[in-house]
């Protein structure tokens, strides 16, 4: 009696050893993964949901539609093509890397390959997925980021689409100036689309383009900050949208700079440049300690969205000399960290829920459903950035309010003018 209750006693201890064992083997695995692994994983989860879905024709009918409590009543059907385009707008440089056998590569080809299908679906007047593209003026928003999308990956996202697909993608694009752009953020949506048309060889409306450039540089306040329009509010419409495609159609436009626009001083590429640069080290600054950042002003659950600027200089390996790639990534590793490392973030169905960390639909604006909240992809940007780039090699550096908050020295601020 007494040995059976001995070796019961000892299976038992071996059975919880082993449960420890495996229990810190995991959290081993866990501690062991790379900051781009981490990226990738959350950035793949994000993804998944919406292209593997929309690449069978079935977005529309498996993801469910959250709207905000004071929803403007329009059409509830603009919730897939803000999903779809602001998604893609964030993927494109990371599915623009060439294929390799590492998981990271089969996760990146499989996404190419929904995506693909799924271009096709939204302009297929034939398909369930075919999205919103005439019954509202917000869909030149999202058509807008699916045209970013196709700027920011035009080998690998635009180059490989059948001919049929790209006709239907000029024809949806240019109706699409039977939308009067509100005077504000805004303008730069149909610059976006015309800046696409340009590059593409099609008919495209100059005017639309430099109308945007003169009201921004117009807009423009100072130390790395435009007004949303001729008032100024204090959000992070400078990250969403304003500082991003600003930049990216005057580069097109412009070659660079190389290309002078008659009469048009406002088109001054190293002048955006710089000032999104600017905009860039504050947003760094924002950044604290843990891993949070201020939560101010409209449309805040666009989550890690606020960092595009930052997210895109470090892709295009612009940035200011006052920040190394090492601190940018540690920096946006804690913030990434901070909100998707459970699944707060996610409903039931595995798509981003109304919130900014977390279900809480009441903070959300009047014109938010929860297609709008994929626009966190934007901060992504840098794993266009292949592996072995200083921006995922290089030591993790303390950034500058980590720095500043553990009594270490740290750079004093300055402003652009």
């Amino acid at each position: 009696m007494k040995t059976t209750k001995l070796i019961t006693r000892l299976l038992l201890l071996f059975c919880l050893l082993m449960v420890a064992e495996n229990s810190m083997a995991k959290k081993k695995t866990e501690k062991e993964k790379t900051d781009r692994e981490l990226w990738c994983d959350i950035l793949y989860k994000m993804a998944v949901p919406v292209l593997s879905n929309m690449s069978e024709g079935k977005l529309q009918e498996v993801m469910p539609v959250e709207v905000s409590p004071i929803w403007d009543g329009r059409p509830q059907k603009v919730t897939y093509m803000e999903c779809f385009g602001r998604l893609m707008s964030g993927l494109a440089p990371w599915l623009s890397l060439p294929d390799d056998d590492t998981e990271e590569g089969k996760m990146r080809k499989q996404l190419r390959e929904w995506a693909l299908k799924s271009y096709a679906h939204a302009v297929d007047p034939k398909s369930k997925d075919y999205l919103l593209w005439r019954e509202t003026a917000q869909t030149v928003v999202d058509a807008a980021y699916l045209a970013e999308s196709f700027l920011r990956g035009y080998d690998a996202l635009w180059v490989p689409l059948d001919t049929l697909t790209k006709q239907r993608y000029i024809e949806e694009f240019t109706l699409l100036r039977r939308v009067d752009p509100c005077y504000m953020n805004w303008l730069l949506f149909p610059a976006t689309i015309e800046t696409f048309l340009y590059k593409v060889g099609a008919p495209y409306d100059m005017f639309r383009i430099l109308t945007s450039f003169r009201k921004m540089d117009e807009w423009y306040m100072g130390d790395g900050w435009y007004s949303d329009g001729p008032g100024f509010s204090f959000d992070y419409y400078n990250s969403f949208s304003i500082h991003p495609m600003y930049v990216e159609c005057i580069e097109i436009i412009t070659h660079k700079g190389t290309k002078k626009l008659w009469n048009m001083d406002n088109a001054n590429y190293p002048r955006a440049l710089k000032r999104m640069q600017r905009y860039g080290m504050i947003l760094e600054r924002l950044i604290s300690p843990e891993g949070t950042f201020p939560v101010f002003g409209r449309s805040m659950t666009y989550r890690t969205g606020v960092f595009q600027p930052l997210a895109l200089l470090a892709w295009r390996e612009q940035l200011p000399e006052e920040l190394h790639n090492g601190q940018v990534r540690a920096a946006m590793t804690a913030v990434i960290k901070r909100m998707f490392s459970d699944e707060r973030n996610y409903g039931k169905e595995g798509f981003l829920t109304l919130g900014f960390n977390g279900s809480q639909p009441q903070m959300a604006d009047r014109y938010t459903n929860n297609g709008s909240l994929y626009m966190a992809s934007l901060a992504f940007l840098p794993l266009g950035l292949p592996a072995n780039h200083p921006f995922w090699t290089d030591a993790p550096l303390s950034w500058t309010s980590k720095k500043a908050w553990e009594g270490e020295e740290f750079p004093r601020d300055h402003a652009y003018y």
